[in-house]
């Protein structure tokens, strides 16, 4: 496998945890590819702008020929694409899909892999998805899947986190498809027969402590720091029930005045529920940008804990400050989903060598 836009390495790590041989990354930032080097040291790293690579160069590194490689994973940066994006129209990065196609067109892999937002797929991004597929499909005579909308959760990761999935593959004849999901609502399991929900506590109840994974002390580590908050956010933080409780429960006088008058974002100021899995886990994870206070701690949660919300293994190093961990960590894959399509792929690679 090869993963362009590696990011910190949830795509990586699910495809070595199947058995992957993973030969090469790119990632741009270099906070971010000295994570991904720490974790995946074997692996051929390229920390430079993807446009800057030659793919042709890419597969001599990589001792490669063409049509040798099994996987090739695009997972480009979401933000251009994202409706919260306010400069979308005026961001670069817009093209950075169609990178795919160029990697496609010299490496020749049997399976390509491209995971973005859903909104992807909306207003004028859908032109670029669109061309995008169409080169793959017309030009380089890749078979396609519609572009399908899975939700983590149902594949045993324990946050709510709607994603884009593109699937192809070189050879026309193989059934192509969305991996069949393992977990389900658990009041519908019973009708479905499959696993429920993983919840926050299951991800965070066998935490492992920072000196038992590392032989360190957690004291300064920044991956186990939970976010500073003033004496009046701690105020505010005291009077929100455990379990699921919002801001709907703060007195008039701890409301914020944006708040005050807002019935919307119910979510800025609420608390996780041990019992649900968690919602999205973004770059900035601070009670103020959603539902990530502590199920029942009067705090926001660690590092640690979305990176288990992730499906990050505890010996996981991430390197950074507190704010380029958390910026790591929320724009990574979980591990969890990147291994269901690792063993997809396998499976279709079984079926094709048959």
């Amino acid at each position: 496998m090869i993963d362009l836009f590696a990011g910190c390495g949830g795509v990586t790590q699910g495809f070595k945890n199947q058995g992957f041989q993973v030969l090469a990354a790119v990632e741009l930032d270099p906070i971010t590819m000295q994570t991904y080097r720490t974790n995946h040291p074997e692996v051929k790293s390229y920390e430079t702008d993807i446009q800057k690579i030659s793919p042709q160069q890419m597969m001599i590194d990589c001792g490669l020929t063409r049509g040798e490689l099994t996987v090739l994973s695009v997972c480009a940066p979401c933000q251009p694409y994202s409706s919260l994006n306010r400069s979308q129209q005026k961001d670069d990065r817009t093209s950075l899909v169609l990178q795919m196609a160029r990697f496609v067109k010299v490496l020749q892999p049997q399976f390509v892999l491209m995971e973005n937002i859903p909104d992807l797929n909306r207003g004028t991004n859908q032109k670029i998805l669109q061309k995008l597929v169409r080169s793959l499909r017309e030009e380089l005579r890749y078979q396609m899947l519609p572009p399908q909308i899975v939700d983590a959760v149902n594949y045993g990761v324990p946050q709510f986190r709607r994603r884009l999935i593109l699937l192809g593959s070189r050879d026309q004849k193989l059934p192509l498809g969305i991996p069949e999901a393992t977990h389900s609502d658990p009041q519908e399991i019973q009708q479905t027969g499959k696993q429920p929900w993983r919840t926050i506590r299951k991800a965070f109840g066998e935490l492992v402590s920072f000196k038992l994974a590392t032989g360190k002390q957690s004291k300064h580590d920044p991956l186990h720091r939970a976010p500073k908050h003033s004496p009046l956010v701690i105020a505010r933080l005291k009077q929100i029930p455990p379990n699921g409780g919002s801001r709907s429960s703060l007195p008039e006088h701890l409301r914020l005045k944006c708040h005050r008058r807002q019935v919307g974002h119910a979510d800025v100021y609420g608390r996780m529920d041990f019992e649900k899995p968690s919602n999205t886990i973004r770059t900035g994870f601070s009670p103020s940008k959603g539902r990530f206070i502590h199920p029942t701690a009067n705090r926001g949660i660690t590092p640690m804990e979305a990176a288990r919300i992730q499906t990050f293994p505890d010996s996981y190093q991430f390197a950074g400050t507190y704010s380029e961990i958390c910026t790591q960590i929320g724009n990574a894959v979980p591990v969890r989903l990147a291994e269901v399509f690792a063993d997809y792929f396998y499976k279709l690679w079984l079926q094709q060598i048959k």
